[in-house]
């Protein structure tokens, strides 16, 4: 589109740089901006011209344009808002979306943007009209109408108290507002909905703010009910008494356009020529030219990218022609640029490929932009990019309790801790994660399907989940997870997380039965090759995958193994962070074997030997589904689904209830407000979709609540090719956790803690001058699924140790050294298990492992531990940790025969003084450890020569420590080697010092 400067109106300068609103009123045929004070108060005798400005997540912005036409406006001022909106639009960039809003009909989108409504005031600037500045309280009668927002007409009003209102004026399908000088009344008639009349009340709220200075008592009055109090006493006797109300009768502002039409037309010349075809293609619309789309209801004007800014006024002006031709005042027209096509747009079309991209956007905002610049416009702002986003948050605390079950056919078996964090592909899991939420304690529960998994045990799992969240009163969130999309709050939750290949349920081993296919169960002894990924200690993950080269990818790191041998793999594009985590992974999945570290691009011939030889990989990193902007949706079923024979669609067709009975409607800048106790009501940010499940709703309807995030997934309203595996959360309300409420730009709990239905909420709080009145539960501790007798012991809960306050003492970076230290004499009933994982890389030969010390008689731990204590008697100047720790060979002696009953409780107290004393200095080591993480220290080892040290010596030196060979150089070979003191090295991180013994041959 060519675009000249005495084609854009100076009053445009500037616009749209910021997210926001700006209004523009024609005065004089040009557009004058209206001050932020005065945005929101629209005057029926004049035309305005709003701009929406949204920040989107990728740092863009889009634009929303509306013209508003007043009841009486005039022709001339109309015709200019309408073509000073294309030229606005020319001054963005040609990007933006135009909607034309005629006052009482307005679009959802328009209305949202003036929450709870906007009320017209008679007046205007042209033809004669004065903005009319009420002196006295005038009292009106107003309409309302809608679910989400309202529409808000002036029924009638009058000057004189004496003047009554006519009953013809009120109906039985409606919601009234009667604004007196001393009290707002609220007529509910009787066939509106619960939520109508609660959207209603912020009606109310809002004329008792402008009009009242929020003094004025409200009261409301129920259709049907007899002059029970003196409230409705003093409504009815403004119109002349009670009397029972007309039946509704539909008036020309009520019938609504019913014929479903889609009559495609081009714009040639100033007039609109029909498109003669069967069906509507993407293929029809020519670049070149203008069209328009009549579908009744919407008429839409679709405009090529190359044509002209007059062509685009010409289209324009031809669609309000054809809309004002065939009397359809309630005919919404949409202007749409090519490229920028809304989801309604291209639903029409049987047939649509999208051919452009946002790359022709930003070339044409940037044309413009360097337009307006040289005409000395300032366009700062107008190509300002936002920085790429970071890694998303997880919104949830990482130091609750976990219980994580293995499906197996129909049941559950529960797992051990140490095993919390081990999946396998082929089967299906269910886990519980309780935590510490903002106000209470909060439970997530949810299931996990691998890859490999079988539907049956899909199905299976959630079943089980289900009726765990059933029993705990639908108090906790709950979630659906397929492998490789698991959201970040899952990788938190986890921790460690490996992904073995192949599974060990019975649904899996009948599977690969039947099928007569390989098993590929992982073997621990067998070859496989992980890749590991993630983001720090608390977020890393190992998936297990094929172990050929093509698996390879340069920017991760991996472990190789096949019985002893063991590779760990870096890429040339993998960070500092990606080489931690490997060091941590092999804590887990190879502990205490040596490993061969492979850089790639100087790898050995057995590393490509084990993979199959060397072939081409990738090198660009793993992307996921990436978060947008979030859309709210309402769900409206058209028949009552608890009381529908649903046993009689279940065994047919599922997705053809949902088909029949099922509606989406999208609300459009949301609030909290907007979510209604009664419904049922979904968050769409794209990587995850939130079924929001109001308290009011049935326990049949509740129960579907995952069922209905599923088809809404088919669904697909906004055509945006959602993933059938993305993660599905269902959230209670009450239970709203940090991850869901983020979504929202502000959060009060209180309200979802007060009772009663969506209306009688909302009365409370205008009762009350705005503020929730909410009865505040105590706090909840939820018990576990099961029972008592389901509750497991503490060892199968994981307790975690706070990690985010800087109060509190840090335990989950502790070294693989200290892991080695704890595992050895920590309780295995009370351990405290840290991010690096249950099972911890054992560093030195021969040293306990915590089965090890399970097996290991009690007499010898004990002793073993005296052992380690009296080292730490020590001065300072010596090392904290021992370097090799191995448990006492000796026993504790048995007490002499002799020894007096008393004698044998004075040694009890003295073991259990001893075992407070041993747990004291466990946690100052913790301190110590985590302060100095990497640092070791100095001892007294004999001195051999390098060359007997190095892995590759012909006659190496036997009795030593191989995991260490560097510590038994003297002091001037080792600064030889590594070009360092021994003091130095060692306070450098882990996987740093081995990078420097892989250097030298000493790893």
């Amino acid at each position: 589109m060519s675009v000249s400067m005495r084609d854009l109106d100076p009053a445009f300068q500037g616009a749209g740089q910021k997210a926001g609103i700006e209004v523009w009123r024609i005065e004089n045929f040009s557009p004058a901006p209206i001050p932020k004070s005065s945005i929101g108060k629209f005057f029926t005798g004049d035309s305005y011209i709003v701009l929406k400005t949204t920040a989107l997540k990728t740092g863009a912005l889009r634009h929303d344009i509306h013209y508003w036409l007043g009841k009486d406006t005039s022709q001339d001022e109309a015709g200019t808002a309408a073509v000073k909106t294309v030229e606005l639009d020319a001054a963005l960039g040609g990007r933006a979306v135009q909607y034309r809003e005629v006052q009482g009909h307005e679009t959802e989108k328009f209305l949202s943007y003036f929450k709870p409504c906007i009320i017209p005031q008679e007046g205007g600037v042209a033809s004669g009209f004065k903005h009319v500045e009420a002196e006295e309280h005038v009292t009106r009668l107003f309409v309302c109408r809608g679910k989400h927002v309202v529409h808000v007409k002036e029924a009638s009003h009058i000057s004189f108290s004496l003047v009554p209102f006519a009953r013809s004026s009120l109906n039985h399908d409606d919601i009234y507002i009667l604004d007196t000088k001393s009290k707002i009344f609220q007529f509910n008639g009787s066939n509106s909905s619960i939520q109508e009349r609660a959207k209603a009340l912020e009606v109310v709220q809002y004329i008792k703010d402008t009009y009242h200075d929020g003094t004025c008592e409200v009261a409301t009055v129920e259709d049907g009910r007899l002059m029970a109090d003196a409230d409705s006493g003093e409504f009815w006797g403004f119109f002349g008494g009670f009397a029972p109300l007309p039946r509704k009768t539909a008036n020309a502002e009520d019938k609504t356009v019913t014929f479903d039409i889609k009559k495609l037309f081009c714009v040639e010349k100033g007039k609109a020529n029909p498109v003669e075809d069967d069906t509507l293609k993407r293929e029809m619309l020519d670049t070149n030219k203008c069209y328009i789309l009549d579908c009744g209801l919407e008429v839409f004007v679709w405009m090529g990218r190359t044509t002209s800014l007059d062509d685009r006024k010409i289209a324009s002006g031809a669609a309000e022609e054809m809309i004002r031709s065939s009397e359809r005042p309630k005919s919404q027209m949409i202007r749409i640029i090519e490229g920028f096509e809304t989801v309604p747009f291209r639903s029409k079309f049987d047939t649509w490929t999208q051919e452009t991209n946002t790359t022709v956007s930003e070339d044409g905002r940037g044309r413009v932009a360097a337009l307006l610049q040289r005409e000395g416009v300032n366009v700062r702002g107008l190509m300002k990019a936002a920085p790429p986003k970071e890694e998303l948050e997880a919104f949830i605390d990482c130091t609750g309790n976990l219980q994580v079950w293995r499906v197996n056919g129909q049941e559950k078996i529960l797992l051990q801790a140490a095993d919390h964090s081990k999946f396998y592909s082929g089967d299906c899991y269910v886990f519980q994660y309780s935590y510490p939420g903002e106000e209470k304690e909060e439970v997530l529960i949810g299931t996990w399907f691998g890859k490999q998994s079988v539907e049956e045990e899909r199905a299976s799992a959630v079943s089980i989940a289900s009726k765990m969240v059933e029993s705990m009163k639908f108090v906790p969130a709950q979630a659906r997870i397929y492998e490789g999309k698991e959201p970040v709050q899952f990788f938190v939750i986890m921790q460690s997380f490996i992904v073995f290949k192949g599974g060990i349920s019975s649904g899996y081993k009948k599977y690969i039965a039947e099928k007569e296919v390989d098993d590929d169960t992982y073997n621990e002894n067998g070859l496989a090759l992980f890749r590991i990924q993630g983001s720090g200690p608390e977020n890393m993950q190992a998936i297990q995958v094929d172990p050929v080269a093509s698996s390879l990818n340069s920017s991760y790191c991996y472990i190789l193994h096949n019985d002893s041998s063991v590779f760990t793999w870096i890429g040339n594009l993998a960070t500092s962070t990606d080489q931690e985590l490997v060091e941590r992974q092999l804590d887990l999945i190879k502990p205490n074997l040596q490993t061969r570290a492979q850089k790639e691009g100087s790898e050995s011939e057995q590393f490509w030997e084990l993979l199959g030889g060397k072939t081409e990989y990738s090198s660009q990193k793993l992307t996921k589904e990436p978060e947008s902007d979030p859309h709210l949706f309402s769900c409206t079923f058209t028949k009552d689904l608890c009381t529908h024979n649903w046993k009689k669609f279940w065994h047919v067709a599922l997705s053809q209830v949902f088909v029949m009975f099922w509606q989406v409607t999208e609300i459009y800048n949301f609030t909290q407000d907007d979510l209604m106790t009664e419904d049922i009501f979904i968050v769409d940010c794209h990587s995850e979709i939130f079924v929001w499940v109001g308290q009011e709703v049935v326990p049949k309807n509740k129960l579907l609540a995952l069922t209905i995030g599923e088809k809404f997934i088919e669904k697909d309203s906004l055509l945006e090719k959602l993933s059938p595996e993305a993660p599905i959360y269902v959230i209670m309300e009450g239970g709203e956790p940090s991850f869901f409420t983020r979504f929202f730009t502000s959060w009060d709990s209180s309200k979802s803690a007060m009772h009663g239905n969506s209306f009688q909420r909302k009365l409370k709080i205008v009762k009350n001058g705005g503020t929730p009145v909410a009865d505040k539960p105590k706090r909840r501790t939820p018990a576990s699924y099961g029972g008592r007798a389901g509750v497991p012991e503490k060892s199968q809960q994981r307790s975690r140790t706070m990690s985010l306050s800087p109060d509190r003492v840090r335990v989950r970076g502790r070294s693989p050294a200290f892991n080695a230290l704890a595992a050895t004499f920590e309780n295995q009933n009370a351990r405290n298990l840290s991010t690096p994982p249950p099972v911890v890389r054992k560093l030195y030969p021969r040293s306990v492992t915590p089965d090890s010390a399970r097996l290991a008689p009690k007499s010898s731990a004990i002793a073993s531990r005296s052992a380690l204590f009296e080292k730490f008697k020590t001065p300072p100047q010596e090392p904290l940790i021992p370097k090799s720790i191995k448990a006492s060979p000796k026993t504790l002696e048995s007490p002499a025969p002799e020894s007096s009953s008393k004698g044998k409780e004075e040694k009890k107290e003295n073991h259990k003084e001893g075992e407070k004393s041993m747990s004291s200095k466990i946690v100052s080591l913790t301190i110590q450890e985590d302060a100095k993480e990497g640092v070791e220290e100095e001892e007294d080892l004999p001195a051999h020569p390098y060359e007997r040290l190095k892995t590759t010596s012909p006659d190496p030196v036997t009795d030593i420590d191989v995991t260490r060979r560097e510590a038994y150089l003297s002091s001037e070979e080792f600064k030889e080697k590594f070009g360092m003191t021994k003091e130095a090295f060692y306070k450098l991180p882990k996987w740093k010092q081995n990078k420097f013994k892989m250097a030298v041959q000493l790893f």
